[in-house]
């Protein structure tokens, strides 16, 4: 679906005296040409007017100077800095245009009518005028030489494989009467043909085709040759076959032409000689002759160069057309129209090897052209008229227009054709937004069409259906009119012709026509502001006048309007970007600036052009043909291969068979830049995967639709998720649930976005969905699809982060729930019988589900049995409900309403066998109401419900109730149903007391039983779980006596000293058993030495004093010394042994480095931290032994926790050990200061000061030791990789890696991060006595 635009055109006239021009050939310096004349050979330059350099061949003799020689071909050829020429005297030349040397390397006698080079130019074919073929090194050195006409087929004729006689053979439409048919003679060639051969080689150089007149028959053949001339085939007999022959470059097809009876074709021969497909010229047989077919070195443009036959006493005129294939279908996609005058006679054409659509032109008068051509899509461009989504399509004197919005119809084939007088060349949209279907056609003789919609009833001729309608269907399309046909009067009409002189036909939206013209110099443009002229007579042509010309200072290579903004741009060829304010007094051209003032300059020269907003300024894109893609003056990516921008979306595709969408509202362009350079996430609405090759022809607005074109040409339409998403949010937002509802419906777009997008209003207009939706079906399938997530966070979040959608209204309700609820209140104040389905799935929906209420409403119809038409049936709503709800689970909730007809009505609708329920059914309809829900209620296992039925029952019941709750364990919800002062409350208290006792919850079992007044078994609770306070009480309840009270109080003081409470235990055996001497002994037991004195001296015991007292405290004062000596021993033992250990792992680990990169700058990396092991370090014994443990019994495994770090010298973890053994040093230390502290008051008190003095010295040796130490073991690095460790809770795959990695695989393999942090020592100093100082 794509046209050539001219990109830009150029040329100059020569003013020389060398005859006339006979051929040309491009040089190898950029902007020359080098032709020959009868005279000799001109280098031209293209940039300026003239001559640059000549040589004489005349002089030398190897032209006549009559002028009747002739030059047959030339070639370039850069590596032997000169130019091949072979003339038709058979004479080959090497010029030197330096020097102007020529040499002769070789002559042929009998002429020469031919000289072609392979495109390597390794090889030259020359056909000389005795018809043989001489192929040559580059030195023109002679390979071989054969005879042109052949009588063999050659090396790649077909082999007859022997199956029967043409006779036997099936003849299909044609009958038996075609086998005996004579072969028809082949006719000769036409009388305007020249005769002589024709040479083209394929692309790659390895074959080469010759077409030459057969001297038997007077036809053409075409001989297909190897690079060494051996004959490969023969063409079939092709009646009518014309000189112009021309190889496809990419090798598939010879293009040749045909004349038939009743028509001209261009046809095409495979290499073996047979003819594949064709097509017609569009000129009446004998009309014109074709001097030459050329293709484009891409294979994609198929320029034709013809003359009209002579007509008696004119000059015939020339044309060239331009045609390219798509879908299997020829287009003429350019016309240029060269006119009947002499001087304008076309000598040669070549198309550029380098720049793949850039055609040269020679004409006779040395007037030199050259035109540049690229793909573009002529589209509709507005937003918001009816015919907004148009694509033109150029073939001939036709535009092929598909209307998108209507339908998408593959091409060849369109929605309707125009059919014009002339061929067309361009075709421009109207750029105003509300008439984007109007188009305005230039043709060929440089007149613009102009077809609009609207008014016009009439029906036009020019217009006529193509795809659409027939066959008795009428077509829903509108189609245009034409409305005026303007002449366009730029310049005088004597100048030479200059066909396609206007390009860039722009429509603006105030009527006028802006296009470029070629200025006065060779890199200058012209910009053309063209206006209607009001005309005096009722003509049928009017004409366009010229409003404002502009010079513009640079040639002018695409130009863009914005339909939006109406800005219109242009580029220049230096890349520079002006804007064209058109609307201004008068209009102006300026450079094109961003926001901040810069001049914006294109980084590549773009084919394609557009502006819009990003982030709300102006911007202008192009696209490059080399895949870049422009915003401003940055480029942003580099593999795009086609752009759209509809409203603020710019669609791209990509190399990677990626269709890109991006929301430009609120996004910045290192946001874009970013988006296209990296891949989006798979499950982004952002991108999608398109077929290899595919291009965005258009967009079709207000609709979902984006339209692609496969290489082939064969369409294929998508709906992009992000158009898709927003345009369902602006009809959300516009309350146009329907459109909304039925384009995610058919676009499998989850359905809760209904109310995600915002919820509030989705609330408050439920009437207005319903109304709108209407359908029960769709209703339904709305609320199945009902989650509890939001998806506009997780599915569909917003592109440009503007979602509407708020947390809801109601935190503390379901979102489903919420919904459920509010259609369902909706719905029953509409049309409660229309929409009873719908309100049974609301009810089912909710979590929990209704399903009592639905099985309630479907009884209610039931018992309701109205003869209204619209109403559901009971039985279509019971089926409804089972088609939602398993019937097992509805049979259950039945039968949970106690409504025996809704149970059998819903039983009847299962599988089960009445067998089975009738009896159960009946059974329960004998029972007491009470207890026939009791036993309904037990049999669906709701025992809390069952409870409370039981309990209704009466006291005959109750032990049937007291079984029920211990089996469930429901003894808090059977306590709730009888009060405190009954049996039946003592009963379950009981029951309550036993089963916590069984579980071991002592204390909360004896208080359960003391509440009920069941003080025995509180007792034993009590005494079980040491609450021996609570025991007394008890004991006291229950009247014991004092002699039974002491003992009591002597067997739970045992108990306490049990679990060392030596001071509880002391308060039982002074108080209860007043034996206050066993009292003492337990406190000085349990060092309790103020206690024991206040005792000692409340009951006048002072001689206890010195038989107990003193010598206690001395024991307790010498087993404190020998504590604290052990500690310091140990202390320093271990520490001297960490430093030892810590010294050898530096080692190991130097080594290690050394060993694997001497040098390495990472070597501060390893500090003494010898938490971090090489993975070499650790021996294999361990790992294995480490790999058992994972599977071990938790008592194990405990065990293996504690020996994990052994102290064993050489162990791996050695140094880990050691720190844990450390640590518990100092934090056994830390701990008996206290006790130290009160020992020590009790040795002065009693005159021990030397003792006392000893103790408290030894303490502060060691405090002071250890406080100098601490640092020393736990060094700051240390402490620092316990805060940076790499595994952990915290960390994820690649942090561990990177860690890994920047340490060089050095794994810290401490577990237990707290053993690097040093234990803390208090700084408190009042443990200390002043007076033992």
């Amino acid at each position: 679906m794509r046209n050539l635009r001219l990109l830009r055109n150029g040329g100059c006239r020569y003013t020389t005296t060398s005859g006339t021009p006979q051929c040309f050939c491009l040089g190898a310096e950029a902007g020359t040409l080098l032709v020959g004349s009868q005279h000799g050979l001109l280098e031209l330059g293209s940039a300026r007017d003239e001559v640059t350099r000549e040589v004489d061949l005349t002089v030398e003799g190897f032209m006549p100077e009559d002028g009747s020689g002739s030059i047959v071909g030339i070639e370039d050829l850069p590596e032997q800095e000169c130019v091949c020429v072979a003339t038709a005297a058979g004479d080959i030349l090497l010029c030197n245009l330096n020097t102007k040397q020529v040499e002769c390397v070789g002559t042929v006698d009998s002429g020469l009518s031919t000289m072609s080079w392979s495109p390597d130019q390794e090889l030259v074919l020359l056909v000389t005028g005795q018809q043989t073929l001489i192929m040559m090194t580059r030195e023109l050195e002679p390979i071989t030489e054969k005879q042109l006409h052949q009588d063999e087929f050659g090396e790649g004729k077909f082999v007859a494989l022997g199956w029967g006689k043409k006779e036997t053979q099936f003849h299909g439409s044609e009958g038996k009467q075609a086998a005996h048919r004579k072969q028809v003679e082949v006719s000769p060639t036409s009388a305007w043909d020249d005769g002589r051969p024709r040479v083209t080689w394929r692309g790659d150089g390895q074959f080469v085709a010759v077409s030459a007149v057969c001297p038997e028959t007077g036809a053409r053949k075409v001989r297909v040759w190897n690079r060494e001339l051996v004959l490969q085939s023969t063409s079939e007999p092709v009646s009518g076959l014309e000189q112009a022959l021309s190889w496809k470059p990419s090798g598939n097809l010879i293009a040749s032409t045909q004349e038939k009876p009743n028509r001209h074709d261009v046809v095409f021969l495979e290499k073996n000689g047979l003819l594949h497909g064709e097509f017609t010229l569009p000129f009446q047989k004998g009309q014109v002759k074709v001097n030459e077919l050329l293709w484009n070195a891409d294979s994609t443009i198929l320029a034709i160069w013809l003359e009209d036959l002579k007509l008696d006493n004119s000059n015939p005129s020339s044309y060239v057309q331009l045609w390219t294939t798509g879908n299997y279908h020829w287009y003429l996609k350019q016309s240029l129209h060269f006119g009947s005058l002499k001087e304008n006679q076309l000598v040669s054409l070549l198309w550029d090897r380098e720049n793949l659509y850039r055609l040269h032109v020679l004409c006779q008068g040395w007037h030199y052209l050259f035109y540049d051509w690229h793909w573009t899509i002529d589209h509709g461009m507005g937003e918001n008229s009816q015919h907004m989504a148009n694509v033109a399509v150029i073939d001939g004197d036709k535009v092929l227009v598909t209307a998108f919005q209507h339908a998408v119809v593959p091409p060849p084939m369109c929605t309707y054709e125009l059919r014009l007088q002339q061929a067309v060349n361009q075709v421009a949209f109207h750029t105003d937004p509300k008439h984007s279907g109007d188009m305005a056609v230039l043709d060929a003789d440089n007149k613009i069409s102009v077809y609009r919609y609207g008014q016009s009833t009439m029906c036009d001729p020019t217009v006529s259906f193509g795809a659409v309608g027939g066959n008795g269907f009428k077509a829903a399309v509108e189609t245009p009119y034409l409305d005026k046909t303007y002449r366009v009067d730029v310049g005088s009409s004597n100048e030479v012709m200059n066909p396609l002189g206007l390009r860039f036909l722009t429509w603006l939206p105030d009527d006028s026509f802006l296009m470029v013209g070629q200025g006065q110099h060779a890199a200058q443009s012209v910009l053309l502001h063209l206006t209607e002229v009001p005309h005096e007579t009722v003509a049928e042509q009017q004409r366009l006048s010229l409003r404002l010309s502009v010079p513009v200072d640079g040639e002018v290579i695409s130009l863009c309007c914005s339909p939006v903004t109406k800005t219109v741009a242009l580029q220049l060829a230096d890349r520079q970007i002006l804007k064209y304010l058109w609307e201004a007094s008068p209009p102006v051209l300026e450079p094109w600036r961003t926001s901040n003032g810069y001049a914006v300059q294109f980084p590549y020269s773009c084919m394609q052009t557009s502006i819009t907003r990003i982030g709300g300024e102006e911007v202008i894109l192009g696209l490059t043909d080399r895949c870049r893609f422009i915003v401003n003056d940055t480029e942003v990516a580099s593999n795009i291969t086609s752009f759209a921008t509809y409203n603020e979306f710019l669609l791209v595709t990509t190399n990677s068979h990626t269709c890109q969408c991006f929301c430009l509202k609120n996004m910045p362009l290192k946001a874009l830049q970013a988006g296209l350079s990296s891949a989006a996430a798979p499950n982004s609405e952002t991108l999608r995967k398109v077929e290899r090759g595919s291009r965005i022809i258009t967009v079709v607005p207000q609709d979902t639709k984006v339209v692609l074109q496969m290489p082939r040409g064969n369409l294929e339409t998508v709906h992009h998720r992000a158009l898709v998403l927003a345009q369902i949010r602006k009809w959300l937002d516009r309350l146009m649930f329907r459109e909304a509802f039925q384009s995610m419906r058919k676009l499998r777009i989850n359905l809760n976005l209904l109310y995600d997008h915002n919820p509030k209003v989705f609330l408050e207009n439920a009437e207005n969905f319903i109304r709108q939706i209407d359908t029960v079906n769709y209703i339904n399938l709305f609320f199945t699809e009902l989650k509890e997530e939001d998806f506009t966070k997780t599915m569909y979040p917003s592109l440009n982060g503007s979602s509407k959608a708020q947390s809801h209204q109601h935190p503390d309700q379901k979102k489903v729930n919420l919904i459920c609820d509010a259609m369902r209140v909706a719905m029953e104040n509409i049309d409660p019988q229309k929409y009873c389905l719908s309100i049974l799935t609301a009810h089912v929906k909710k979590s929990p589900p209704e399903l009592e209420i639905a099985l309630q409403k479907v009884h209610d119809l039931r018992e309701n049995n109205t003869p209204d038409v619209k109403a559901v049936s009971a039985e279509e709503a019971l089926k409804y409900l089972l088609f939602l709800v398993d019937v097992n689970e509805l049979y259950d909730y039945s039968l949970g309403t106690y409504d025996f007809d809704l149970v059998i009505m819903v039983a009847e609708k299962s599988q089960k066998d009445p067998k089975e329920y009738l009896p159960f059914l009946n059974t329960l309809r004998k029972m007491e109401t009470n207890y026939q829900r009791y036993t309904i209620d037990k049999h669906l296992k709701r025992y809390t419900k069952a409870l409370g039925h039981l309990s209704k029952c009466g006291p005959e019941h109750f032990s049937e109730f007291l079984n029920l709750v211990k089996d469930q364990n429901l003894y808090c919800e059977a306590l709730k149903l009888y009060p405190p002062s009954t049996q039946e409350y003592k009963d379950i208290s009981d029951a309550y007391g036993e089963y916590l006792v069984q579980k071991q919850l002592y204390e909360q079992a004896a208080l359960i039983f003391a509440r009920a007044g069941i003080f025995a078994k509180a007792l034993d609770a009590f005494q079980d779980s040491g609450s021996w306070q609570q025991a007394l009480c008890m004991a006291t309840r229950l009247g014991y006596t004092k002699d039974k009270l002491s003992s009591l109080a002597r067997s739970m003081a045992g108990k306490l000293v049990e679990q060392r409470k030596h001071a509880e235990a002391a308060i039982l055996l002074e108080q209860y058993t007043e034996d206050y001497e066993e009292a003492l002994l337990l406190l000085l037991e349990g060092t309790l030495w103020e206690e024991a004195l206040r005792l000692i001296h409340k009951y006048g015991r002072l001689d206890i004093l010195e038989t107990n007292f003193k010598p206690a405290i001395l024991e307790a004062q010498k087993s404190q010394l020998i504590f604290l000596y052990s500690q310091k021993a140990e202390f320093l033992r271990h520490k001297s042994r960490l430093q030892v250990v810590r010294e050898l792992k530096e080692k190991a680990c130097e080594s290690l480095q050394d060993y694997e990169t001497p040098n390495c700058p990472e070597l501060d990396l390893f500090s003494e931290t010898s938490s971090v092991v090489t993975a070499s370090d650790m021996n294999s014994k361990y790992s294995h032994s480490n790999s058992r443990i994972s599977v071990r019994s938790s008592k194990n495994r405990r065990k293996a926790e504690r020996k994990r770090y052994s102290l064993k010298e050489g162990s791996p973890f050695e140094d880990i050990a050691l720190l844990e053994v450390l640590g518990e040093n100092v934090r056994a230390v830390e701990t008996v200061k206290g006790d130290i502290h009160i020992l020590l008051k009790q040795l002065v008190l009693f005159g021990y000061n030397e003792q006392a003095r000893a103790l408290q010295q030894a303490l502060e040796d060691i405090l002071q030791l250890m406080e100098i130490s601490i640092p020393e073991i736990w060094t700051p690095d240390l402490q620092q990789s316990s805060v940076n460790l790499v595994l952990g809770p915290n960390s994820t795959a690649n942090s561990i890696m990177a860690a890994y990695q920047q340490k060089r695989m050095v794994t810290p393999v401490v577990q237990d991060p707290e053993l690097l942090i040093p234990p803390k020592l208090s700084k408190n100093l009042l443990w200390k006595l002043h007076l033992l100082q």
